[in-house]
């Protein structure tokens, strides 16, 4: 692994001075520790009792950060690195643990989102707003066991607001740099019977020049986007539900692309994309056998529409894809006794997209296939304190025929949660797209993606909670990992094939410290190499845009009279451009700061400055980022 940086060793301070006090007897056990989780297990958990490494994002934390893009957020919890082409809007993306992000699963409310008219079939975090998101998990390593294809680097799951009470809800509206505007606002209800939710949102902003302005951008390209969604749960009888979730997205995003003359390179062009995007779900609960049995049958449809538009052409669309994921799902969590669980399910999945270019194609392709799962997972405690799982997965695809992955876990708890042992072992697959298989590049012969891993943890509570810590070693190999080569054979010079390997490991520390009733520090720090196994010239070299390390220290302050403060500091070491490592990415440190007070038991106002110090830095390579910005709004609760 790499040397530590002094920077990134300060900020982990709080969870480094923990490993040596593991074993301290006189620690009592702490609530916070067993806070309830549901991805890891597709069935709820204490968090102590998870072999899963993961970062829960809680509704606290998204409103004192004052969250509005997910990614920016995601960024700053271990092993998470993202990059984006430019500004807000731009394409994001988002990597676990040095995975490719084609390589994370990303799900909301349990629906599974990707795009699979993308070259990957991956997720674009571009567009994706706080919202109505009330809670992330983020899972940390392979979990294809239980959430099939994408899964080898991990698992962004999202959370909406459940409706409870009477008619109520909350609104947001702000305002700030590069004439950015954002409103949002949910109302909603529950009780016995059920619950509804309605919610709508809207962004924009100027934004910055995606070729970066330092190299000669000057252009501004924008973004707007809008989203609705909505939910209704009913309790049909004391052991049966029904639910239905639908969400809308739509954006328009200005980008800077290739000149149109040598040496071709990028520059300020006046192309522009728009996508919508849809998510539907609807299902009903069953619960059998006294509450022994909970089951769940589901439909899920998401459907995704990118079209690209430059208006120097005489034809100005340039781009025009749809792609669609419909599957049918059964899942059962069987509680056997209080010592035995068991989860499992089956699934059919048909994906389709249809692409096109113009006007130098406009026919385009459109292929679909489908695939079958079936997997399961035990859960066993054996013994206080203790928790082991194992499980596996099959599937089954139209076109590469089947993949079997396993999982195995254990959680150790000698002292009733406030020490925390963890193990496990995970596998992973990623299905080629579409686009991998149909398009002129495409190879029907392609193997899916597979990933073994495992990481070691322990995690310690002090002081009933109020000092908390952890450390943790994960190492993971991918192999038939699919890569575009290029040769001089007309007409499409090259084409897709299982020739890559990588491998990554490293540390990821994390720590807090309740000072007194008024200041929190929290920290993390993940030192990590993911290095190019594949054999030839770029053997043992770097992968592309993974800093080797990153950290994130923050300091939140409440005081009496409900004023709020905080200071996030966030490093990003540096990488490189290119598989060759010709092209270094400079390492860089972000600092935001923002506070809050409220009015009364109803208003509340808060303002941030983003890139305090007006870090000059990039992501990618003649893309710009963004500077120094500040932003101020008001919340309501109603």
């Amino acid at each position: 692994m790499r040397s530590i940086s002094v920077l990134a060793l300060v900020a982990a301070l709080p969870a480094l001075a923990l490993p040596s006090l593991v074993l301290a007897d006189t620690v009592e056990a702490v609530d916070a520790v067993d806070q309830v989780v549901v991805t890891a297990g597709r069935a709820a958990d204490k968090l102590s009792e998870t072999p899963v490494s993961m970062t829960v994002i809680t509704a606290e934390t998204l409103r004192q950060r004052q969250a509005v893009v997910v990614s920016d957020l995601l960024s700053r919890t271990p092993g998470v690195t993202v990059t984006r082409n430019g500004g807000v809007g731009g394409s994001t993306q988002v990597r676990i643990r040095g995975a490719e992000t084609d390589q994370t699963a990303v799900l909301i409310d349990g629906v599974k989102l990707n795009d699979p008219s993308s070259t990957g079939g991956g997720y674009n975090f571009a567009t994706l707003l706080a919202g109505d998101v009330d809670r992330i998990e983020v899972l940390r390593g392979p979990q294809s066991t239980l959430w099939g294809s994408q899964a080898i680097g991990g698992v962004v799951s999202m959370l909406t607001k459940t409706p409870d009470g009477p008619l109520s809800g909350d609104a947001t509206i702000e305002g700030g740099s590069r004439a950015t505007a954002y409103a949002r606002v949910g109302v909603g209800a529950g009780g016995a019977w059920g619950g509804w939710r309605v919610a709508a949102g809207s962004y924009t902003t100027a934004g910055i020049s995606n070729f970066n302005e330092t190299r000669g951008g000057k252009e501004k390209d924008g973004y707007h986007n809008t989203a609705v969604s909505g939910r209704v749960d009913l309790n049909v009888t004391d052991w049966a539900s029904l639910d239905a979730r639908l969400s809308y997205a739509e954006g328009r995003n200005e980008y800077d692309s290739s000149l149109p003359t040598p040496p071709y390179a990028l520059g300020d062009t006046a192309d522009y994309g728009k996508t919508k995007e849809l998510v539907g779900y609807v299902g009903t609960r069953l619960t059998n056998f006294d509450g022994a049995l909970e089951s769940r049958i589901g439909y899920a449809y998401t459907q995704t529409d990118r079209d690209n538009y430059n208006p120097a052409q005489a034809e100005p669309k340039t781009f025009d894809s749809r792609g669609t994921d419909s599957s049918l799902e059964y899942q059962g969590t069987w509680t056997i006794n209080p010592v035995w669980r068991a989860v499992f399910g089956a699934e059919t999945e048909r994906t389709w997209f249809r692409t096109a270019s113009p006007p130098y194609d406009t026919v385009g392709s459109r292929h679909a296939v489908g695939m079958d799962s079936v997997y399961g997972q035990l859960q066993a405690k054996p013994a206080e304190g203790l928790t082991l799982t194992g499980g596996v997965r099959h599937d089954d695809h139209d076109t590469f025929g089947g993949a079997t992955t396993y999982q195995a876990g254990a959680t150790w708890s000698p002292n009733s949660g406030a020490t925390i042992f963890r193990a496990n072992y995970g596998e992973g697959f990623k299905a080629p797209s579409l686009y991998q298989i149909y398009s002129p590049y495409g190879n029907s012969d392609l193997k899916p993606e597979e990933a073994k891993s495992w990481d070691l943890s322990v995690e310690q509570s002090l002081l009933d909670g109020r000092v908390r810590g952890s450390i943790t070693y994960f190492n993971r190999d991918t192999k038939n990992q699919i890569d575009f080569l290029s040769n001089n054979t007309p007409p499409n010079f090259g084409g897709y094939a299982n020739t890559a390997k990588t491998q990554a490991d490293g540390v990821e520390i994390e720590g807090s410290v309740e000072v007194n009733s008024l200041l929190t520090l929290s920290a993390n720090y993940t030192n990590m190499d993911a290095v190019n196994k594949s054999a030839g010239s770029n053997y043992g070299k770097d992968l592309a845009r993974r800093a080797g390390e990153t950290a994130s220290a923050d300091a939140e302050l409440n005081l009496p009279n409900g004023l709020t403060g905080g200071v996030t500091v966030q490093y990003v070491g540096h990488s490189f451009n290119n598989a060759s490592n010709t092209q270094r990415l400079k390492s860089y440190v972000l600092t935001d700061v923002r506070v809050s007070y409220p009015i009364n038991e109803t208003f509340e106002l808060y303002g941030r400055i983003e890139n305090l110090f007006d870090q000059q830095y990039e992501t990618i390579t003649n893309y710009g980022t963004l500077g120094r910005g500040a932003f101020a709004g008001v919340r309501a609760r109603f």
